[in-house]
């Protein structure tokens, strides 16, 4: 596929370098003695694609990108490729690494598979300067012309890049088509839809419905994740600028999340842990631990929150 056509591919449906769409996450289950469930992993892509999920990505935080070996890497993006391209959907995968050099290997042999979007994230050791900041996505997205970034603006890299950080990146890379968000700040999706020109920022659920009445934000599916369906008519609800029916969908979603959020107690940190419950109301056998030493969510966790939205918010677990 030419550039041109790539572009052309992420465009449809939209202005700009990106599509506004629905961003879902693939978590990976493991087996128990942490080899990859290869067959629960490409059962559950085909259900979220069964569901209408046409752009869904592996290896952000949630998908555990940050503690998978090289090898563990591979196995798993060959699987996902597999899995969306030969289906219809639009892969994207994410690249997690201290090593500027593994980025660029990670990225060189997924681009191999047929991937052509990569989600990339700043390194995390020491918080990178505005200099530092130029040169990774100088290295990363110059170096490979003919793929699309979109870049991951999560904290705990230690460096949240603002709106008017990305005026220079989205100018020098005409490959940086989209940014993920996952802070709800005001102040902060005011700048960054006033300042993003053609490149798209996904917001998660409480980000996504201010930023709907700001411009044409894409949605990343985070706590609407439980229900792939009431995700889409959220989306839908944002992109009519429905402010009403916005406020009503942030209410359920703030609702679904309050009872997520205390299931899960304390003890286990790392989105992946609450994204898991997600993809186990899709399917009972999917597995809730994560890599070592990370704590997932237990059953007894599993368990209230089901019954948690059986007793208060039912809907949201009809349809699936």
């Amino acid at each position: 596929m030419t550039s041109g056509e790539i572009m052309k591919q992420r465009t449809e449906g939209g202005q700009g370098r990106c599509r506004r769409t629905v961003l879902a996450t693939c978590c990976i289950p493991w087996n128990a003695d942490w080899t990859l469930a290869e067959n629960l992993f490409r059962d559950s892509i085909r259900q979220l694609i069964d569901r209408g999920q046409r752009d869904l990505y592996v290896f952000g935080t949630a998908g555990e990108g940050y503690a998978v070996s090289d090898r563990l890497f591979d196995q798993i993006a060959q699987v996902f490729a597999d899995e969306t391209t030969g289906r219809g959907a639009v892969p994207m995968v994410g690249i997690i690494s201290l090593s500027l050099r593994t980025v660029v290997e990670r990225i060189e042999r997924t681009a191999a598979l047929g991937v052509r979007e990569f989600q990339i994230s700043l390194p995390s050791w020491g918080t990178l300067s505005n200099s530092e900041v130029a040169v990774f996505f100088r290295e990363v997205c110059d170096r490979f012309p003919e793929l699309q970034f979109l870049h991951y603006n999560v904290p705990r890299t230690g460096r949240v890049l603002t709106g008017a950080d990305y005026v220079p990146l989205i100018e020098a890379h005409p490959n940086l088509v989209a940014t993920k968000q996952v802070g709800t700040d005001i102040r902060a999706i005011h700048e960054l839809m006033a300042t993003g020109g053609p490149v798209r920022h996904f917001f998660t659920d409480f980000g996504f419905a201010h930023a709907s009445l700001l411009g044409e934000p894409g949605l990343l599916m985070a706590t609407s994740a439980a229900n792939p369906s009431r995700a889409q008519e959220f989306f839908a609800a944002g992109v009519r600028r429905d402010a009403d029916a916005l406020v009503a969908w942030q209410r359920e979603i703030a609702a679904v999340r309050n009872l997520l959020v205390s299931s899960v107690g304390p003890s286990a940190h790392m989105d992946g842990a609450r994204d898991k419950m997600h993809s186990k109301l899709l399917d009972p056998r999917f597995p809730l631990r994560l890599l070592p030493p990370y704590q997932g969510a237990t059953e007894a966790a599993f368990e209230r929150y089901q019954s948690g939205l059986r007793q208060v918010l039912p809907h949201w677990l009809s349809g699936q």
